[in-house]
């Protein structure tokens, strides 16, 4: 579960970690009376910044520097409603300007390939921690924490110096490090990011922005249905959770759906690579519909995925099991039928490869039903190179 800004550093504010003050506002008219807030402060300057789960805010237009009360409300009612990335700016947060003298990266995250945590410095803040990794990949320093020990001083000192962070930023840097950990730890959280974090004139460090990521896994013990604002998350992401299903939306053109976690990741990569061919086309979701591949549940994942206009064309890719291919089958004739009836567009290519117990019977079942909108192709390498193609079309 990915965090907004604001409560990224609500939760920074929690263990300790100073981040700007600020506040959050829905309307252009709550943004003017909390820069007026400001302004009474003796800080008329402020930054008005759109909240969306997405990065990139800052190329779209979604932060603004506002110069008094009048100019934050007429930047609030530019930046809210702004489409970022398929996602809509249903709030702002209007915090007090920031006197930067430098900008540093810092991240804790799940580092799952070596099955333990990873830290990781740089001195070159402010731009994403990749294109710093390509350019001057000795300028980003990764170190493996134990998570039996943690982050404690020591190690945060060790830390700050392998990201070769300057002197005047060693000491802060450090203490923030040791209560982002405490964040981290405390909260579940999978990804802790600080990007940039600053070092301001007068010799603070700041977490300037945040971006934090929660295991789900531990809702059990973690409050995250108060943190949870369906309206601001992506609509189709929203829409498939209502209806139960697996959706994670991608920025791609194939659409996805699978029977199993694992084939659907697969499924992910083989399109990835057929998309080369094809213009760099490449998956649009992650779409798990598990074991029971009924009507129904076909349906719902159809009708999701059709749902985004990024999407050109549709695999389904499943592998017979408990559930065999002729009932997946029927499944899939049963689904087109009810959106059909429903009047939904199918006429986007669903090319299906099935496989496993009764694929011939269910290879029978599509043939006979002869909806144009099916391709069908044995092989999962040949079904996504075909799905690529029509998406490239």
């Amino acid at each position: 579960m990915d965090l907004f800004e604001y409560q990224a550093k609500q939760l920074f504010a929690e263990y300790g970690v100073p981040v700007p003050q600020g506040k959050v506002a829905s309307t252009a008219a709550e943004a003017r009376a909390i820069a007026e807030e400001f302004a009474a402060a003796g800080k008329p300057r402020v930054v008005v910044k759109a909240q969306v789960k997405t990065g990139g805010r800052g190329k779209a237009g979604g932060v603004k520097v506002a110069e008094g009360p009048e100019d934050a409300q007429a930047k609030a009612e530019q930046i809210l409603g702004m489409d970022i990335k398929g996602h809509t700016v249903h709030r702002v947060l209007v915090e007090e300007a920031s006197d930067i003298a430098e900008e540093y990266y810092f991240s804790f995250l799940l580092d799952r390939a070596n099955r333990t945590f990873l830290s990781i410095c740089s001195a070159e803040g402010g731009v994403e921690i990749e294109e710093v990794a390509v350019s001057n990949p000795d300028a980003v320093a990764k170190i493996a924490i134990d998570p039996l020990t943690g982050a404690p001083a020591d190690v945060a000192a060790e830390i700050v110096k392998a990201g070769k962070l300057p002197g005047a930023a060693a000491e802060g840097a450090a203490e923030v490090i040791t209560k982002l950990w405490d964040a981290f730890l405390g909260k579940d959280a999978t990804l802790v990011e600080v990007n940039p974090l600053i070092l301001t004139k007068d010799g603070r460090v700041v977490a300037l922005d945040g971006k934090v990521t929660l295991d789900e896994n531990a809702e059990f013990r973690q409050d995250l249905e108060s943190l949870t604002f369906p309206e601001e998350g992506d609509p189709l992401e929203v829409a498939a959770k209502e209806k139960g299903l697996n959706y994670v939306k991608l920025d791609g053109e194939v659409g996805i759906i699978g029977n199993g976690a694992g084939l659907v990741m697969s499924t992910l990569d083989v399109v990835a690579y057929a998309g080369e061919a094809h213009g760099g086309v490449k998956p649009a979701n992650f779409l798990d519909i598990g074991g029971g591949a009924s009507a129904e549940v076909m349906a719902n994942g159809l009708e999701i995925i059709l749902g985004d206009p990024a999407v050109k064309s549709v695999f389904v890719n499943v592998f017979g099991g408990i559930t065999a291919c002729d009932a997946v089958a029927n499944g899939i004739v049963q689904a087109l039928e009810l959106l059909e009836s429903h009047g939904r567009d199918v006429s986007k290519p669903l090319v299906v490869r099935l496989d496993g117990n009764n694929a011939g019977l269910g290879r029978e079942i599509l043939t006979t039903r002869a909806h144009p909108a099916v391709r069908q192709v044995d092989t999962m390498d040949g079904a996504a190179a075909q799905a690529a193609e029509l998406a490239a079309k």
